[in-house]
């Protein structure tokens, strides 16, 4: 019953910083909208109003072109909500089933992504797709920490804290997410470097995840070809198709890739889609968990000094070659699914929740840079 109760209490704080994500940026506007200009201006607004003020309210209540803006509004939101909760519902519904109910759902799921990554894949251009200097050093960062961990557990195959161990090796090497280009992008930074990280590291992965695995989990039947060929047959399909549809549109259909990069922000929309879609599968995995709290609590947290190391370093890195969004996403959005498959596949079991916990904490930072960003741009 214990056990019960603290892991409901877990999901509650789950839940509680999800939705504090949320409504933070709102109450912020809410405070903005009833505070002076002066205020606004200096940028001392918080969640509380400075300087309390109706003005900006009595201003546009007088205005007779607000009514009517108003109308509109109102009339856009009715049918938007019309259309996106059918939308949503024909989504939500068949991914919530596994793949033994409904046989097409990985395929279903996976044409969402591609047409995510098809979108921001048609924005770069593919001569600026080469290697830079940061890539090493991230590359050095991601192995090195994998290695590293893998020869303390060879060493000391009785280590106390094992499985902690083993989520800190999986939050380091897992490569990056997919869909980072599109935070990226919308972030400022080069989708153009961050693709060519993204196809470095999952070849890194590939290669280094065959050969030090086996040193503290034998498998006899996974032996490294074998290995190496599951990881790029998990993560390639899902990279590789979208990015050479996108070369083919440019060159073949320019017209068609004209009118894919008007649209701006439909892959940053679809991101937010496969995001709520992620972290409800993520907490799905928590609870069916059959994790001990404790040993969540511990992995939770080796995930998250993970999450917040990476991400600094990575700036860090970034800052020296004038590139800090990009490699700060290079290094600290991961492909948190992949890595859940990891630690069932290749690792201790219970060490996937290390995924599903990631995949909380870099959402939770990303949705803070773009609150951030928004918030620069509206100075």
């Amino acid at each position: 019953m214990k056990v019960d109760k603290l892991r409901t209490v877990i999901i509650y704080i789950i839940i509680i910083l999800l939705g504090l994500v949320c409504l933070l940026p709102l109450l912020n506007i809410v405070a903005i909208s009833f505070s002076s200009s002066a205020a606004v201006e200096g940028n001392m607004v918080g969640l509380i109003p400075v300087g309390f003020s109706t003005a900006a309210y009595e201003k546009i209540l007088e205005d007779s072109q607000f009514w009517h803006s108003f109308l509109i509004s109102v009339e856009r939101v009715v049918l938007t909500l019309i259309i996106n909760f059918v939308l949503i519902v024909l989504m939500a519904y068949p991914l919530s089933k596994t793949n033994a109910q409904f046989r097409g759902r990985n395929v279903y799921a996976n044409l969402m992504i591609f047409a995510m990554l098809f979108i921001t894949f048609c924005k770069v251009n593919p001569r600026e797709l080469r290697p830079c200097r940061w890539h090493g050093w991230l590359l050095l960062i991601q192995a090195g920490c994998f290695a590293l961990l893998a020869g303390l557990l060879k060493c000391f195959p009785h280590l106390p804290g094992q499985v902690l161990a083993e989520a800190a090796m999986l939050c380091m090497i897992c490569p990056t997410a997919t869909a980072a280009a599109v935070v990226t992008g919308k972030l400022g930074g080069s989708a153009a470097n961050l693709t060519t990280y993204t196809i470095l590291i999952n070849l890194v992965t590939a290669l280094i995840v065959p050969i030090f695995v086996p040193l503290i989990h034998p498998h006899p039947d996974l032996t490294f070809g074998v290995s190496f060929s599951l990881i790029l047959s998990k993560v390639f399909p899902l990279l590789f198709c979208p990015f050479l549809a996108a070369l083919f549109v440019r060159y073949c259909l320019p017209g068609v890739h004209k009118l894919v990069v008007r649209c701006k922000d439909l892959a940053f929309y679809l991101w937010a889609v496969a995001l709520a879609i992620a972290i409800g599968v993520t907490v799905k995995s928590i609870v069916h968990s059959k994790v001990s709290v404790l040993y969540q609590l511990g992995i939770a947290g080796i995930s998250l000094v993970c999450c917040v190391v990476q991400f600094w370093a990575g700036k860090r890195i970034g800052t020296c070659y004038n590139d800090s969004i990009s490699a700060g996403q290079a290094l600290g959005q991961k492909n948190t699914v992949f890595a859940i498959w990891m630690g069932y596949t290749f690792m201790t079991p219970v060490t996937s929740v290390a995924g599903g916990f990631y995949s909380i904490w870099h959402n939770i930072y990303n949705s803070y840079q773009l609150y951030r960003k928004r918030n620069e741009e509206n100075k």
